[in-house]
Order: structure tokens, then C-alpha cells, then sequence
């Protein structure tokens, strides 16, 4: 036996172990936001030369999101919306493109998961993380398109996808977790044509 193979020995069982690692650590991210993501149902109505849309949407809930919220972690919660005209000989024409973002962290002090609205800064406080998602996947009279921006005897797709991702973390995280891939995940878009 030769002196180089103890060495060639233990690099062949570092690199299974850190394959081992990595496959874990891969597995452990990727299972972070399993579960249903979807937009259950969505229609647009107009109030007063507004169309607002109202959604139902169904956020995932496992246990590595209520650990990630607990230790720090902020999740962003996106509804992003498309209205396009359908145009028969050339793509469609797009006519407005909105987002809504919300955030979800816990607060320790009060035991209580909090909803922010990112562009009003509006909060909302819940006792459980089920009713705080449940919150997050309830949309109504949310403003997506003024009158004069749909032209009548056109004809209009609307469609409407839900995303969750990682947000802001607490700086000692940071310097953990600086090798991960951010959680990132959407929902198929829901689309349904405008009615005339």
C-alpha cells in the first residue's frame, strides 16, 4: 500500500459526504415551498369606471416556511396582473401590467405573524400563520385598469399569477446562508377574457 492512497481514500469519502450534503441542503431548499401555489379563481369589476379584481389564492404551508418566518426570514408575496387585447394577425397588444406586494414576517415580541403592504405600508396582525396566508390569498377591489383603457368592442385577456419568495433576512442569516439560492416560486397563470 502506498503512501498516497490513504490520502485518495479520504478525499473519495470527503467528496461522498459532500455530495450526501449537497443533495440534503438541495432537497431541504427545494422542499421549502412544496404544496399547492395557485390562483383558485379571479374576475375583474367594474365600479365606477374602475376594474378591480378580486382573487382567491391558495399559498403553500410547510414547515420550513413557519421555521424561516420564526428565525427571521421575510416572505414577498407578488400578484402580478396582465391585460392585453387579443389582436388576430400580430401579438397580442398589452395594455396594463400590475403587481401587487405584500410581505409576511412574525414578530416575537407579540407572538403574531404581520402582513405588510409594501407600496401603502398598511399592516394587518394575525395569531396563526394559517390566517395570515389566508389573508395573503384574499384579494378584492383591488384597482387593475381604468375605463378608458379598454376600448369597447375589443376584445381582452386578463391573467393573473401568484408568487412567494424569500425576502429579507436578519444579518446573522445572511452570513449563513449566503450560498442558497433564494426560495423562489410561482403559480401557473389564470386567464379568463374580459367580458363586453
Amino acid at each position: 500500500m502506498s503512501d498516497r492512497e490513504p490520502v485518495r481514500l479520504r478525499l473519495m469519502l470527503l467528496l461522498a459526504a459532500l455530495t450526501v450534503l449537497g443533495t440534503v441542503v438541495s432537497r431541504a431548499r427545494a422542499d421549502a415551498l412544496d404544496g399547492v401555489l395557485e390562483v383558485r379563481s379571479a374576475y375583474v369589476e367594474l365600479v365606477r369606471s374602475v376594474y378591480t379584481l378580486h382573487a382567491r389564492i391558495a399559498y403553500p404551508l410547510t414547515p420550513a416556511i413557519r421555521d424561516a418566518l420564526r428565525d427571521g426570514v421575510t416572505l414577498s408575496f407578488d400578484l402580478e396582473t396582465h391585460v392585453d387585447r387579443e389582436r388576430h394577425l400580430w401579438f397580442d397588444a398589452n395594455v396594463v401590467d400590475v403587481s401587487m406586494r405584500r410581505e409576511l414576517s412574525y414578530n416575537t415580541v407579540s407572538d403574531r405573524y404581520v402582513v405588510r403592504d409594501s407600496r401603502s405600508g398598511d399592516l394587518q396582525s394575525f395569531p396563526t400563520l394559517e390566517e395570515a396566508l389566508g389573508a395573503l390569498g384574499t384579494v378584492d377591489d383591488w384597482p387593475v385598469a381604468v375605463e378608458p383603457q379598454i376600448v369597447h368592442g375589443e376584445h381582452y385577456r386578463i391573467a393573473v399569477r401568484a408568487g412567494i419568495r424569500r425576502g429579507r433576512m436578519p444579518s446573522s442569516l445572511r452570513v449563513l446562508l449566503f450560498w442558497t439560492n433564494d426560495w423562489h416560486r410561482v403559480s401557473p397563470w389564470y386567464t379568463w377574457s374580459l367580458p363586453n
